[in-house]
This record gives structure tokens, C-alpha cells and sequence, in this order.
């Protein structure tokens, strides 16, 4: 069963729950927290933090915190263009992990799906990101986040310190909700925004003329944008040499 939510058994009485949470993120991950993180995890409520449970036993747990843009650390806030507001919401995932016995069987999917659908419910419209922070050496994690469009935007070099030694990081962002990286200066990335929402929409949710128009502005810009990508990249390569 997927739904279980951990605070709900923590107020009920069954502290076996948290310690479960413990022993399994002990085992994932080879970071060591204090006792009072996951004191934080199963019973803050700033803290989404969903099971899944199998007789009756947690198999598997996703943990995410939903805070301002403008409280994300230093090397995380280039993860939003500027044109978002500086209180806009980002979710940050903590824990997603399911226990050996239990892998490859979609729970992981299962638990991040019902993530992603509380934070684009219309409670949350304004989280316009979803973002985690992983170890370069972890290929299974970096497989799955990729498969399910999470785009790799940094590289955290040393960010990690696990057992006295320090190791790197990437970060990885899934955008929701209309949210986007920051843009460069070519209009290729407001192209290719905008070419996804068109793509996205629903033409019956739309006037029949504006949906025509939206499919003739694509046509008209996309071959100047590639004309213009194509004489500055001759232009750069013609200067270099």
C-alpha cells in the first residue's frame, strides 16, 4: 500500500514507525543524521512525508520540505529564473528510497508520483520546481530521476562530507506548475518554453483561432531562430580561427 503517512502513525502511538524510517534511511544513504532530523521528518509539518507499507511494515519512504525560493541555499538558487517572485515555492526532496527486497517494482515511481501531484494540486500552483541533491557515484538514483525528466543542473563538488571524506554532487530539477531555469541570451530557450506549453495544451480547452495562431507563430519563428543560431555559431567558429 502506498498513502501511509508517517505522521499520522507517529500521532497514533506507533513510534516503531520512526524508528523503521531511521533503519532504512541508515541503510540508503551514507550520511549520518542526529536523531532529532528524523524527529523533524515524521512529525514537523513542513515536511511531506508519505510510506509505503507492505503488511504492515514501511518498505519504502519519500520525504520532501516546501519552502520560499528565497530560503534555498546559496548553491541551489540558480535553479528558478529571475522572473519568478522571490516567495515562490521549490520543493526539496530529502529521502526517497525503498528497502532491497521491495526495488523494481514502481514503488519508488509510486511515491514520487504522489509527490508530484500534491505539489501541482491548485494549494501548491505556485511550486514551480522540485529539486534533489544526489552523489555523482549514485548511477541507479541518477538513472531513475533522468527517467522520470529530471534534468541535471549543477555540479556540487565536494558537497558531500561521509565518513571524513568529501564527495561530489549533482542537482537535479524537475520544473512544474510553468516554472523554468533561467534563460540565456539567444531566444532558443523561450522557443523551446513556449513550443512545450503549445505542445502540451489541449486544443479544446482552447478557441479554435488562438490555437491556429499559436501552431502558425511556431512555424513562422522557428526557421529565424534557426538562422540566427546558425550564423552566430559560424561566427564564433569563423573568429576563433
Amino acid at each position: 500500500m502506498v498513502g501511509n503517512h508517517i505522521k499520522d502513525d507517529i500521532r497514533s502511538g506507533n513510534l516503531d514507525a520512526r524508528s523503521r524510517v531511521r533503519a532504512l534511511c541508515q541503510d540508503w544513504f551514507p550520511i549520518d543524521y542526529p536523531y532529532s532530523w528524523y524527529e523533524d521528518i515524521t512529525s514537523n509539518p513542513r515536511f511531506y512525508s508519505l510510506a509505503a507499507v507492505y503488511d504492515g511494515v514501511i518498505i519504502g519512504l519519500i520525504v520532501a520540505e516546501i519552502k520560499s525560493y528565497i530560503k534555498l541555499n546559496r548553491e541551489d538558487r540558480g535553479i528558478l529564473s529571475q522572473s519568478f517572485s522571490k516567495q515562490t515555492e521549490v520543493g526539496y526532496i530529502l529521502s526517497l528510497g525503498v528497502s532491497k527486497d521491495h526495488r523494481r517494482n514502481g514503488i519508488a515511481s509510486l511515491l514520487l508520483d504522489n509527490l508530484i501531484s500534491h505539489l501541482t494540486t491548485v494549494e501548491h500552483v505556485d511550486c514551480k520546481a522540485l529539486f534533489l541533491h544526489v552523489l555523482t557515484t549514485n548511477s541507479p538514483a541518477i538513472h531513475f530521476y533522468e527517467h522520470r525528466n529530471f534534468r541535471l543542473h549543477s555540479f556540487l563538488p565536494y558537497y558531500y562530507s561521509i565518513k571524513g571524506k568529501c564527495k561530489d554532487g549533482f542537482t537535479y530539477v524537475l520544473y512544474i506548475n510553468g516554472g523554468h531555469p533561467p534563460w540565456g541570451i539567444l531566444p532558443t530557450d523561450y522557443l523551446k518554453h513556449y513550443c512545450g506549453l503549445v505542445y502540451r495544451a489541449d486544443p479544446c480547452s482552447l478557441p479554435l483561432w488562438v490555437w491556429h495562431k499559436m501552431q502558425g507563430a511556431v512555424h513562422w519563428v522557428w526557421p529565424g531562430i534557426r538562422r540566427i543560431v546558425v550564423q552566430n555559431t559560424t561566427a564564433v567558429f569563423s573568429f576563433s580561427s
